[in-house]
């Protein structure tokens, strides 16, 4: 374990799973105390639990983050839990269909800003009052590569993590002077089960997205993007703020 991020306090939602998952387990062994909050509660309280059982600080939640009264009990329970908030981490995420804009059904579009953009803002609307108590803090979006380039039958995808982008540096330039920095973390295609939900398996992942997609010729893997997150979140990034933090092995210089 080291000290990065010694004596902070993080909610990470869609914590219990892939990038999310990594991140907690990152934060936590860098010394912070974190609240997994995701729609799966169960795996939330169980991660959390495993964190507690190897020495770090951590509690788990439910949480519907298309939901702002959900979001605020989730932030609430953090910050009562851990004695204040320092560390946002808007990581929830919900997989679209493939379809163009013609044939996407409207619930989905929806689904997709609910989850992907909404609730990026509820966490920050209930979180950033914390963080101002705290005298500052980092907040991280979780947005992509998709952010930058488009793929096709993606359009709801890709318009939500454009839409993280610009959030992170409007609310980077409305909160600079509470000592609050927000940058967006941008992975590619990383191993975890949305690849195995989209592929089938993460066999036909690396093959068909990995390889042929990402210069590097294969798959990120989840601690790759913890560990951006925990520089965004250290004080090694004191100087960055309305930034993309983009880790997906070349995609987008293709």
């Amino acid at each position: 374990m080291t000290d990065r991020l010694e004596g902070r306090a993080a909610i990470v939602t869609g914590g219990a799973r892939g990038i999310g998952r990594a991140i907690c387990e990152a934060f936590v062994e860098e010394g912070a105390a974190v609240l997994v909050a995701d729609l799966h509660g169960g795996e939330a309280e169980d991660l959390a639990r495993a964190l507690r059982d190897s020495g770090g600080r951590a509690d788990g939640a439910y949480c519907d983050v298309r939901s702002t009264d959900s979001v605020k009990d989730v932030v609430d329970q953090a910050a009562r839990t851990f004695g204040g908030l320092d560390i946002l981490v808007a990581n929830a995420a919900t997989l679209t269909p493939r379809a163009t804009i013609e044939t996407l059904e409207e619930e989905d579009w929806a689904q997709a800003l609910a989850v992907n953009l909404t609730g990026a803002f509820h966490l920050c609307k209930h979180g950033i009052p914390h963080l101002k108590r705290a005298g500052g803090g980092s907040i991280i979006l979780t947005a992509s590569q998709m952010a930058r380039v488009a793929r096709a039958g993606s359009a709801a995808y890709c318009t939500t993590k454009g839409a993280l982008v610009q959030l992170a540096k409007a609310m980077a330039l409305d909160h600079a002077d509470d000592g609050i920095r927000v940058n967006t973390l941008s992975p590619g295609g990383t191993a975890t089960d949305r690849m195995v939900a989209q592929f089938g398996d993460l066999d036909q992942a690396e093959k068909q997205w990995g390889l042929a997609m990402h210069p590097l010729g294969r798959l990120g893997q989840p601690v790759e993007m913890a560990k951006g997150a925990v520089f965004l979140a250290s004080e090694e990034a004191s100087f960055m703020t309305g930034a993309d933090l983009l880790i997906d092995g070349g995609y987008s210089a293709r």
